[in-house]
Parts: C-alpha cells; structure tokens; sequence
C-alpha cells in the first residue's frame, strides 16, 4: 500500500538561535547542490516545531513523514508548511521504513535533489548545516556521507540529558 501524501502550505518566519558548527566541518563554500529533507516523528509536538523550523531555513524541499501521531503533530507539520506523509498503521512503524517512505516522497515531488538530509524531529538542524554538508560532498567526490555533531539541547537539565550529550560525542 502506498503512504498517503499532503501537499505543504506556506513557509513561515523563525528565530532560531542555533549552536556554532563542527569545526570538521571548517570554512566551506556555499554549495550549488539542492538538498532535499526528511523530518521523521511521532508525537513531537513543539519539539517536531523547532525542528521543522530549522529544516525550512535550510531548503524548501522537507518532507515529514509520520509514525501514528496522536498529538498535534500533524497539524504543525501542515502549519510550517512541510509535505506529509502518513504511514499506514497496518504496517509496523521503524525509522527505516519512516526515511524510505520520505527519501520515496522527496524523489518524487523534486527529482533534481542532489542531496538528502534525514533527521529526526526531536532534533534541530543547525544553521547553514546542510549548505556545508553539501558543499563537502561537492568538493571532495570521492565521500559518500557527511555526519555532525549531535548535541543535547539543554545538557544541564538532568543527568539523563548529560549522559546523552556525553554519548554522543563521537
């Protein structure tokens, strides 16, 4: 069966105020590649917000792809104006299945996407991201993918949230 599709809505204003890059990732040219965005989640909320903001500064092209939200989900990710598909619930949800879905939908509505960036929607894309990722991948052709940094939003929150910023330093 194929996943239902919603066509977007208009684009919004944000005021993110996101952490500086990588330094791996140094001073790299803006790249002449388009990247393409898949936003997968379930029941995000205003975390899935933040994060599609952060998409939609990056490139018009997002995709989110839901997992049987039963909260607001869906209405933000209609409001921000990211294209929706939802996933047949009949079928069991992995974030596998979640990227094919979106990577499938992506292709479809923009065929000329050079470049894809997946996130989850409990993360933030950190400005100028996916302009750097991309030119790297332009400039050296021989990389087939480019990884940041994950960062715990707010680390001094909990242990919890300090154990997780420190498992992610890799």
């Amino acid at each position: 069966m194929k996943e239902k599709s919603h066509p977007s809505t208009a684009l919004p204003e944000t005021d993110l105020h996101p952490a500086d890059l990588s330094e791996a990732m140094g001073q790299t040219e803006k790249s002449t590649q388009t990247t393409g965005i898949v936003v997968i989640g379930r029941n995000e909320g205003q975390r899935l917000a933040v994060c599609l903001e952060s998409a939609l500064l990056q490139s018009p092209w997002v995709i989110y792809v839901d997992s049987g939200s039963t909260d607001n989900s869906l209405a933000i990710a209609k409001n921000l104006g990211a294209d929706i598909v939802v996933l047949d619930p009949m079928q069991p949800f992995t974030a596998a299945r979640a990227r094919n879905a979106g990577l499938e939908r992506l292709l479809e509505l923009y065929p000329t996407a050079s470049t894809v960036q997946f996130v989850d929607g409990d993360c933030q894309l950190e400005r100028e991201w996916c302009d750097r990722a991309a030119a790297l991948l332009e400039a050296q052709p021989d990389l087939a993918v480019v990884c940041g940094r994950r960062r715990e939003r707010y680390p001094d929150a909990s242990i919890y949230n300090r154990l997780c910023d420190v498992e992610w330093d890799t």
